[in-house]
């Protein structure tokens, strides 16, 4: 694989961009730069990516999952579940690691894993 064969930038559906970027900014940390109403990107520590009302979210179970990596798992689910998501498949091992899923306010399915 050479460098321009790789996932770059992700775009997720946010009816309400101001709701996803408290969510995303108080569940992970991210900050957000806006470009006029309707769309606002991140950068976070490997992938830059954007929030935009253009999209519907897919729903739980439908579209690509997007899966994010934390170092303290439950602290993570902890901030998820402060910042307002909902946890939609409870914390399980696989081999590797543990992950668990959420929505984000606007009904996106996210997953995070940790060794």
């Amino acid at each position: 694989m050479n460098k321009s064969d790789r996932i770059d930038y992700i775009e997720l559906p946010a009816p309400d961009i101001q709701a996803a970027k408290d969510f995303y900014g108080a569940a992970f940390g991210w900050e957000f730069v806006d470009y006029g109403p309707e769309y606002s990107s991140f950068k976070e520590e490997r992938l830059n990516g954007g929030l935009t009302p253009a999209r519907t979210p897919a729903g739980l179970g439908q579209g690509a999952l997007v899966v994010l990596h934390a170092l303290d798992l439950a602290a993570t689910e902890a901030r998820v579940r402060a910042a307002g998501g909902q946890i939609t498949t409870q914390t399980f091992e696989f081999p590797g690691g543990r992950r668990f899923h959420f929505s984000d306010p606007a009904g996106n399915e996210l997953a995070v894993w940790s060794e």
